[in-house]
C-alpha cells in the first residue's frame, strides 16, 4: 500500500495529514430565493416526510416573496387541514394565513389522479370524441388504477401548473411509489403503453389504409381478437377496442406529453430535493434515487435529512445510565432515574442517526444535505410547518 506524503528539507518522509471532507450543506433559503429556480421536485421513499417538506418549503418561500404553490400527493389529514387542503381539489387555492409582507403568496392543491387525465383527455380530442372515451369502462378503469397513473399525473399537473405561468415557484410533492424512482419512469411507461403494439394491433382496423391492406390486416386481427377473447371476455375486449379507437388521435399526444415533462424534469429551473430519515432502508432508497438522477443528468439541489435526533448538552450516556442504575438500586429518586435513562436514550439516538447520516455522506460526498430534527408532536398548522422550514435552513 502506498502511503501519501512528502519529503521535508532535510531529505526525511513526512506523511501527509489531509483535514477530513467537509459535508456540503444544502441552503435550503438560497435554492428558494434563486429566481431561477421555479420547479422543485421533493422526492424519496414513503413515510418520510416528503409532504411535510414540500408544504414547508413552500410556505417559506411565500413568505419569503415568492408566487409559490405547492401540489400535494394524498396529504395527512391534519397537515390537509392546516392548510386548507379538506376542502380542496385538483384546482389551486389560496392558503390562508399566509404572511405576504414580502410580496409573496401561496396556493394549495391536492393531485385529483382521474380528474388530470380526464383533462388531459379533453384538451387532445373533439368534445364528442372526449365523451366517448370519459364514460368508457375501460379508460375508467386505466385512468383510476394503470401502475404509474399516479406518478404521471402528477408529472402532467406539473407541466400544466407551470405553462400557465401564474406562479414563480412550484414545489411538487412527489406520490408514495414501492420505489422512490417510480415517477421518473412513469411518463414513458404509460406512453409506452398507450403506444404499445397490443393497443395499436386493437385499434388497427381503424389505422389499417386501402381495401387490400385492410383485408389482409382484418384476417389476422381476426385470429388475435379471437384468442384474446377467450382470455378476457367479449365485453372487456369490446371496451377496450373502443376505447383504443375512440382515442386513436391522442396516441402522439400522449408521447409528446411524456417527452415534455421528462425534458422539463432536466432543465436547470428544475430542482430535486430528495427526503429521508436516518434509517437504514430509506438511505439506501435516496442512495439509489441520488445515483439514478446523476445518470440520468437531472438537476439534484441535496438531500433533506429529516426527524434528526440531535444530542443534548450535559452528561455522557455512560453517565446517564451508571447514575440511573445507582439510584434504582438505592431504591430513590425515581423521577430522577426515569429522567437519566430517558436522557440516555436520546442520546444513543442521536449517536445512532450521527452514524446513518455519516454513511450517507461518506458514499455521496458531493450531495448536498441539511437536517430537520425531529419533533416531539406532528405538524398541524401553519406555525409547524414554520419550525420545519427554520429548521431545514438553519445549519447544524
Amino acid at each position: 500500500m502506498r502511503v501519501r506524503g512528502d519529503v521535508d528539507r532535510a531529505g526525511r518522509f513526512v506523511t501527509a495529514h489531509h483535514p477530513p471532507r467537509r459535508r456540503a450543506r444544502l441552503d435550503v433559503d438560497r435554492l428558494l430565493d434563486d429566481p431561477r429556480t421555479h420547479v422543485i421536485v421533493c422526492c424519496g421513499s414513503g413515510g418520510v416526510g416528503k409532504t411535510t417538506t414540500a408544504a414547508a418549503m413552500a410556505l417559506r418561500a411565500a413568505e419569503r416573496g415568492r408566487k409559490a404553490v405547492v401540489l400535494t400527493i394524498d396529504p395527512a389529514r391534519r397537515l390537509a387541514q392546516s392548510m386548507g387542503l379538506a376542502e380542496l381539489d385538483n384546482t389551486p387555492r389560496p392558503v390562508r394565513g399566509v404572511d405576504s409582507s414580502q410580496g409573496g403568496g401561496l396556493d394549495a392543491m391536492m393531485l385529483d389522479m382521474k380528474r388530470t387525465f380526464d383533462e388531459v383527455v379533453e384538451a387532445h380530442t373533439t368534445p364528442d370524441r372526449a365523451r366517448q372515451i370519459l364514460a368508457n369502462p375501460f379508460y375508467q378503469a386505466l385512468s383510476s388504477s394503470f401502475a404509474g397513473t399516479q406518478e404521471y399525473m402528477a408529472m402532467e399537473k406539473l407541466g400544466q401548473l407551470r405553462q400557465r405561468g401564474q406562479w414563480d415557484l412550484i414545489v411538487v410533492d412527489t406520490p408514495p411509489s414501492r420505489s422512490a424512482l417510480d415517477f421518473l419512469d412513469a411518463p414513458e411507461r404509460l406512453g409506452s403503453f398507450l403506444d404499445g403494439r397490443l393497443i395499436r394491433l386493437l385499434g388497427g382496423p381503424a389505422r389499417a389504409g386501402g381495401k387490400a391492406y385492410r383485408k389482409v390486416f382484418q384476417a389476422g386481427f381476426n385470429v388475435v381478437t379471437g384468442t384474446l377473447t377467450k382470455v378476457l371476455g367479449g365485453d372487456l375486449l369490446r371496451d377496450v377496442q373502443t376505447f383504443v379507437n375512440a382515442l386513436d388521435t391522442m396516441f402522439g399526444g400522449f408521447r409528446e406529453r411524456a417527452d415534455q415533462t421528462y425534458a422539463l424534469l432536466k432543465r436547470p429551473e428544475t430542482a430535486f430535493v430528495v427526503v429521508a430519515v436516518p434509517e437504514q432502508d430509506a438511505l439506501r432508497e435516496a442512495s439509489y434515487f441520488v445515483d439514478r438522477l446523476s445518470e440520468d443528468a437531472m438537476p439534484l439541489a441535496g438531500l433533506v435529512l429529516n426527524r434528526v435526533h440531535h444530542a443534548s448538552g450535559g452528561i455522557s450516556e455512560e453517565q446517564a445510565i451508571a447514575g440511573a442504575e445507582r439510584l434504582e438500586e438505592a431504591g430513590e429518586h425515581h423521577l430522577t432515574a426515569s429522567l437519566l435513562r430517558l436522557h440516555a436514550e436520546r442520546l444513543e439516538s442521536a449517536a445512532r442517526d450521527q452514524r446513518s447520516g455519516d454513511r450517507f455522506v461518506a458514499a455521496h460526498p458531493e450531495v448536498p444535505v441539511t437536517h430537520a430534527a425531529a419533533l416531539a408532536d406532528d405538524v398541524h398548522d401553519l406555525a409547524g410547518l414554520r419550525q420545519i422550514g427554520d429548521l431545514m435552513a438553519t445549519p447544524t
